[in-house]
């Protein structure tokens, strides 16, 4: 298949996802009231509740839920056929993405940005809330391990990125400054960060810089970095603790000092790199070549096609995070209710085409599945990424290296820009599932550096792709509550239900079996290959027992959590069914 019908099935998905179904769903079932004071208005604290413009909330918005997800799990995505990634990226956006993301946001700005936690008290049951927070927690955990393995281990121990993303970030705080301090012109902002940005890039690609961060990473010279503990070695070890710096800023620091700032300028980079793509790709106009629509139903470590593929590709369809961004962050910077579905929906649909750039730079950049795999294959996406991307801009003429440089920082900034929010998250459910037993959890720094620590154990203990595949389900699982928690709201006011509790069940139940699978994969597929060791190629015993039976026992947690959650949440189903009977298509 040509790449070209690739992007018109996603501008086609975006068109009638949007323009026609998001828009009617809108209009008659949720009917935003700009008369409605928002809670960003309500209790403006120039912390978590800010009012804010919604195209800096669009940035923000997309920045925040579009991190390696939408990127990496296409790439990985790809070895089960390129025919079923391509499908669950179009048709999952079209019928649960935007769903999940837009209704959270209103949720959230409907119930004066309650946390998820106090809602789950309310609409599910009593238990419920600590049930949820526990699953959360251990949710957000998996996010930063899977994130902090790829950017703390390969993209900041290449000696041409770390420069390039500590100016970016200090731009990102200069805006900040610029526009809340100093009340500039948005447009104004945008355009000196976005230069500065790009000059930032560049330097970093510059000879002093590669021999300044070679030394420090313990590579100059060609040589390599020497191993300091484990499987970690200087480079690594510096890389993650970079990480965990600046995910502590952006932990601690007000949203808008630190986090909303910082995501906005990102956006124009990550949107500037698409776009480039896109360019890149109308120009080219590749074909896949031998890529097959279809390979296998199993991919060695990765597992069966369902429910494996509907986990794997973790942003770019449907994602839990996102709900926790719409709930718990967006609804508190949202300033009329007629924004939300272009910021919520929006952002989602920009997020799929994203995805198929990504989905492309595997298929298509490097002539087929023999280019694929010579790249890297589904181990090396991050590499696939970066260069892919880099070939399609090379077809407009920007120089191919400083296009792999632009990747690697694009890769960089998409994760790290979650990550701080993720470590916020985790100290605010901590505080409250443990602050009124132990009083010092609840101070900011404290959660922070538990949250921080609890990474770098996760970092150096377990590979990349256990995390991953275990990460992608608890991320689907956690957007089928949100779905759940959405639905019980939505019969709660009276309002049609069906748009989003079809796509709860079937999310809910692809990913307990996605959960129960790695677990037994864990258990007793991967733990008795420590009996002989040497040939399955097992370099340390202890790290890789280790490795399983955190996995194996945090996906356990996480379904055992989610049974329960749900068969409370049924039961409340039941309640308000017989309280308040609502027909499911009933008009609003």
């Amino acid at each position: 298949m040509n790449s070209l019908v690739a992007l018109l099935i996603g501008v086609v998905a975006v068109v009638v996802g949007y323009g026609v179904y998001a828009k009617t769903i809108n209009r008659t079932v949720i009917q935003p009231d700009d008369k409605k004071a928002t809670p960003a208005k309500m209790y403006m604290d120039g912390v978590d509740f800010t009012p804010a413009n919604r195209n800096v909330l669009f940035g923000y918005q997309f920045k925040s839920i579009a991190a390696l997800g939408p990127i990496l799990g296409p790439i990985i995505a790809v070895q089960w056929g390129w025919f079923p990634a391509l499908v669950w990226i179009v048709v999952g956006t079209f019928f649960i993405g935007w769903v999940q993301d837009y209704s959270s946001i209103i949720m959230g700005v409907r119930e004066e940005g309650q946390s998820f936690g106090a809602l789950s008290y309310r609409l599910i049951s009593p238990r419920s809330r600590l049930i949820l927070i526990t699953f959360i927690y251990f949710y957000l955990w998996l996010i930063m391990g899977s994130f902090g393995v790829q950017v703390g281990f390969n993209l900041l121990t290449n000696p041409v990125v770390p420069l390039g993303v500590i100016l970016v970030i200090g731009v990102g705080i200069l805006a900040g400054q610029m526009t809340y301090k100093w009340k500039q012109d948005i447009i104004l902002t945008s355009a000196i960060t976005v230069v500065l940005s790009f000059v930032g890039i560049w330097l970093g690609t510059q000879p002093f810089a590669k021999d300044i961060f070679s030394s420090i990473l313990g590579i100059a010279g060609g040589k390599a970095s020497p191993v300091l503990f484990l499987t970690v070695t200087q480079a690594k070890f510096v890389g993650s603790l970079l990480v965990v710096i600046i995910c502590y800023f952006g932990a601690v620091l007000p949203i808008w000092r630190w986090a909303q700032p910082i995501n906005y300028v990102s956006f124009w980079i990550v949107f500037l790199g698409i776009l480039g793509g896109i360019v890149g790709l109308l120009i080219w106009r590749p074909g896949m070549g031998d890529f097959p629509a279809f390979k296998t139903f199993n991919v060695p470590g990765l597992g069966p096609l369902w429910p494996m593929l509907f986990v794997t590709i973790a942003c770019g369809a449907i994602s839990g995070w996102h709900s926790l961004v719409s709930s718990s962050g967006t609804a508190r910077q949202l300033e009329k209710e007629t924004d939300a579905l272009y910021v919520g929906g929006g952002a989602m649909f920009l997020e799929m085409i994203f995805a198929i750039v990504a989905f492309l730079t595997a298929t298509a950049a490097f002539g087929g599945y023999a280019g694929y795999t010579a790249a890297g294959g589904g181990a090396g996406a991050a590499k696939v990424f970066s260069v892919g991307l880099a070939t399609f801009m090379s077809k407009w003429g920007l120089p191919i290296t400083f296009g792999t440089a632009y990747g690697s920082v694009f890769l960089t900034l998409m994760a790290l820009t979650i990550m701080y929010l993720v470590v916020r998250f985790m100290r605010v459910a901590s505080a409250e599932a443990l602050g009124d037993r132990i009083p010092v959890i609840r101070n900011v720094h404290v959660g922070t550096v538990i949250a921080l620590l609890l990474t770098l154990a996760l970092i150096w203990l377990v590979p990349f792709l256990q995390i991953w595949a275990v990460f992608g389900a608890a991320n689907q699982l956690m957007a089928s509550l949100a779905l759940l928690m959405v639905t019980l709201w939505l019969m709660s006011k009276g309002k049609k239900y069906l748009w989003t509790f079809i796509p709860f069940i079937f999310m809910f139940v692809t990913t307990v079996a996605a959960l129960l699978y790695k677990s037994y994969e864990a258990f007793f597929i991967n733990l008795p290959k420590t009996a002989n060791a040497a040939a399955n190629k097992i370099a340390n015993v202890g790290e890789f027992t280790a490795a399983n039976v955190i996995i194996g026992l945090v996906a356990l947690v996480l379904v055992i959590a989610a049974l329960i959650l749900a068969w409370d949440g049924i039961k409340a189903f039941q309640r308000l069914r017989t309280a308040a009977p609502v027909k499911a298509g009933a008009k609003a």
